[in-house]
């Protein structure tokens, strides 16, 4: 085990289970894996997929770098974030999926649900109709006993669709500085499983 890995088991909390791919009335959902470069790099190179929180689009290398990252999230959990096609089409529009929050160690151990689709698709529901998705694969595949979002207070989108989902603020928390952007200040969104329960999964 390397230690990456040690670290990412670390900041996990407990599971019970692993998923793969999933597919919704609209999209296909699988995880992400060495080829996905090539099918997010279109999506990444877009500057308003990144604005939050970096202000810019990613280089090739960092889509690289992306992508190897979450090769080994899911080898080392069994769970990660998936890219999203629409149902029928061959073309990636993005991410979304399960991840560790690393980058705010103050939650640890923790699972995030998280979302960033092409421009071109937003506004369909497409990130709250995934979410729900990733929510259900998180409380019933996994058997987590709660899920947070993190979305950065200043993106009110994403501040929606955890509200659609569900999930309700317990807190404002400003997010460390790292090597590609300044310190960011972020909302904790959470789910419980007892909630997840009492709502019967809440909308398909």
């Amino acid at each position: 085990m390397t230690a990456v890995d040690s670290s990412l088991l670390s900041a996990c909390p407990p599971v019970a289970g692993r998923i793969t791919g999933v597919t919704t009335e609209r999209l296909v959902l699988r995880p992400i894996d060495e080829g996905s470069v090539e099918l997010l790099e279109p999506t990444f190179a877009k500057e308003e997929v990144w604005r939050f929180p970096f202000g810019r689009a990613f280089t090739r290398l960092e889509t690289e770098a992306f992508v190897t990252s979450q090769v080994e999230h899911w080898e080392t959990l069994g769970f990660g974030l998936w890219t999203v096609s629409e149902r029928g089409s061959p073309f990636v529009v993005g991410y979304l999926g399960l991840s560790v929050p690393t980058f705010l160690p103050e939650v640890l151990p923790a699972v995030e649900v998280g979302w960033r689709l092409d421009p071109e698709v937003w506004g369909r529901g497409y990130a709250t109709e995934g979410a729900r998705a990733a929510l259900r694969a998180a409380f019933d595949g996994l058997f987590l006993e709660q899920v947070i979002s993190l979305p950065q207070t200043e993106n009110s989108p994403s501040v929606r669709v955890a509200e659609r989902i569900g999930m309700r603020c317990e807190r404002t928390v400003i997010a460390p500085a790292t090597a590609n952007r300044g310190p960011v200040e972020v909302a904790v969104m959470a789910m419980s499983r007892q909630h997840w329960i009492s709502r019967d999964g809440a909308e398909p």
